[in-house]
């Protein structure tokens, strides 16, 4: 017997084989999941009423941070009665069906609301990630070094209160922005692009992708851009109300002055390995940095190769207030391609951030650098595997958040 019980939304079903176990299945976008539940838990333990065992199944939905649409499949004649009688209308013992529904909702609910898919715009905005790609190409290909900036654009969004594109709010009333920090300010970049993407899709698909999606995918496609990895970017994140303080920040966002331990705290404070770390470092394969964050390194620290020392000084005077905004390549060789060419660059102690060369150390961070030097294919994928594994920090779903229709402010 087929018991459908519909409300509107995006989970679209429950299967069940009834004994002792329920088989949940649910789809919420376009994730499956499965899980057992032991519906007999919802008999009331002051009545054998059969009604208490589908009790839970009727009020599971009231929970639910979004709707949803669902059937049971079952073949316990009991619950199928049970289910039939609750769905025209006899809801009992509340209280006790929503403590058990609480449960089922670890087990199922929150993991279905708490996962990303890459399918997650298939229904909704077919046209999202292609407007997106068309978007970022035309952007990078005005200006090389773009696709670097909005890599870092991502990181830096993820690192701080996770990917929920807090980085792209300004100031408003109740509102700081991050870009005022020191980190972001005057260095992170990319902004006008993201607006420019945001306009484009909110053409063809309005209030539906959110901007913390489109950090995410623009980061992806600008890798693929420059000859870098592609991966499947995990999709249906939310954007923040809120922008975190300068504090949190300074505490989350890695700098080009930390050493090795500073460095391995601030991953492993957003759950990433020194692996990741290590993957994750090589998107110092594109992109430039200013005077101000390699001038100590190329005039004070010993384990730099000379001559690239005096190449880099030429235009980073040593003078405190003379030439901070200067740029220079973080990859002098192949700047403008996405490559293991860092790592080589390591090994020739021609890093130009010491946060870069602190790498090249002894155990198994300095083995990684000189495999990943050695294993192009290794780098792409781990470089690949780490993004996505940064996507995954914090991201708001279901109804927290909201999706912004302009990047910059909330709505």
């Amino acid at each position: 017997m087929l018991v459908d019980i519909v409300m509107e939304g995006s989970c679209m079903y429950f299967e069940g084989r009834a004994l002792n176990l329920l088989l949940v299945e649910i789809e919420c976008g376009d994730l499956p999941l499965r899980g057992f539940w032991p519906y007999k838990l919802a008999l009331s333990s002051s009545s054998t009423n059969h009604h208490h065992k589908a009790t839970s199944l009727l009020i599971l939905p009231l929970l639910l941070r979004t709707p949803i649409s669902f059937s049971f499949n079952l073949i316990d004649p009991f619950l199928q009665q049970s289910i039939v009688e609750m769905s025209s209308a006899r809801v009992s013992s509340f209280t006790q069906a929503l403590l058990l529904a609480s449960l089922l909702l670890f087990m199922t609910v929150m993991s279905c609301e708490a996962h990303l898919t890459p399918k997650y715009y298939v229904k909704s905005c077919p046209q999202a990630l292609s407007t997106i790609r068309a978007a970022v190409r035309s952007a990078v290909a005005r200006e090389r070094r773009m696709a670097a900036s909005l890599i870092r654009l991502h990181f830096h969004d993820c690192f701080v209160q996770g990917c929920d594109a807090s980085l792209l709010l300004k100031d408003a009333e109740g509102i700081v922005s991050e870009q005022n920090a020191a980190q972001n300010f005057r260095s992170a970049r990319g902004y006008e692009v993201i607006d420019s993407i945001k306009s484009a899709v909110e053409k063809v698909c309005p209030g539906v992708v959110s901007c913390a999606d489109i950090l995410a995918v623009a980061a992806r496609d600008s890798s693929e851009y420059v000859g870098g990895p592609t991966w499947k970017v995990k999709l249906g994140r939310r954007d923040s109300t809120t922008a975190a303080n300068k504090d949190l920040v300074q505490r989350d966002l890695p700098i080009a002055f930390n050493n090795l331990d500073e460095l391995i705290t601030s991953f492993a404070r957003q759950g990433l390995s020194i692996k990741d770390m290590v993957a994750l470092s090589g998107s110092h394969t594109i992109g430039q940095a200013q005077c101000a964050t390699f001038r100590e390194r190329i005039y004070t620290e010993p384990n730099i190769d000379p001559g690239f020392a005096a190449m880099r000084k030429r235009r980073c005077p040593s003078s405190p207030v003379l030439g901070n905004s200067t740029l220079a390549p973080l990859d002098l060789v192949t700047p403008n391609s996405f490559d293991n060419n860092y790592y080589k660059n390591l090994l020739q102690k021609k890093g130009l951030l010491h946060s870069d060369q602190v790498l090249l150390s002894s155990g198994p961070i300095g083995d990684m650098v000189k495999y990943y030097s050695k294993n192009q294919a290794a780098f792409f994928a781990d470089f690949a595997a780490a993004m996505v594994k940064m996507g995954d920090i914090a991201p708001l779903t279901g109804s927290a958040g909201e999706v912004r229709r302009t990047c910059s402010v909330i709505n």
